[in-house]
């Protein structure tokens, strides 16, 4: 989880020099005791919110949470439909696992794929009635599930702090191209669920979803 005292002191440090990678020195920027804390505390609240929501989907409804995630993502794109490749580009599960996520939906009748018309070398990925209908089932529960062990934990200030603080995060490791919804054009498109309209921030998928004048 990284080192809060440098190898050979008994309190914290700030930065001592060490081998590099390649056996030059250099400089390691040790964590004092507030930002180990910050760390430690992201990852463990990061996993264990992670494993709580991921449990929930498959008992409620048999999905996983990146299973979750794609269906949100293609109900709230244009026609429910993506590339593959923006697809990748949008969810936040790994690449390499889109595909096989994807195949996984795609066998329970959940989501279909078909050649993209405008070119011959894509492939869209296409939300069905049956995916749709799937998503207005778990999303009920999903959402109580966010505010029990997040939202409603949290006062409104410490939201916002996590909210700009993570933010920032996802802004750097995003690059200056910005989050991923922006760079596929989904950026504020409306989500609709058993007939009403939806509003929420596409660069986080499992983001609570707030129905129109709440």
């Amino acid at each position: 989880m990284g080192a809060v005292r440098g190898p050979d002191e008994d309190r914290p440090v700030d930065a001592v020099k060490v081998a590099g990678g390649d056996g030059a020195p250099g400089t390691v920027r040790w964590l004092d005791e507030d930002e180990m804390r910050a760390w430690q505390s992201f990852l463990a609240a990061g996993a264990l919110v992670d494993r709580r929501v991921d449990q929930q989907l498959k008992d409620a409804v048999g999905l996983s949470h990146p299973q979750y995630e794609i269906l949100v993502r293609l109900a709230a794109a244009p026609d429910g439909e993506l590339r593959m490749t923006e697809l990748a580009d949008t969810v936040l599960t790994s690449k390499s696992g889109l595909t096989y996520q994807v195949t996984q939906l795609e066998k329970a009748g959940l989501v279909a794929r078909r050649s993209c018309p405008s070119d011959v070398r894509g492939v869209l990925a296409v939300l069905t009635e049956a995916g749709r209908r799937k998503l207005e089932q778990a999303a009920p529960g999903h959402v109580a599930l966010v505010r029990e062990l997040l939202i409603d934990v949290l006062t409104p200030g410490q939201l916002a702090v996590i909210a700009d603080a993570l933010g920032e995060v996802s802004r750097r490791l995003s690059g200056a191209a910005g989050p991923p919804a922006e760079r596929s054009g989904q950026l504020g498109h409306e989500l609709r669920i058993g007939g009403h309209r939806y509003r929420g921030d596409p660069a986080v998928p499992v983001a609570p979803f707030q129905p129109d004048g709440q």
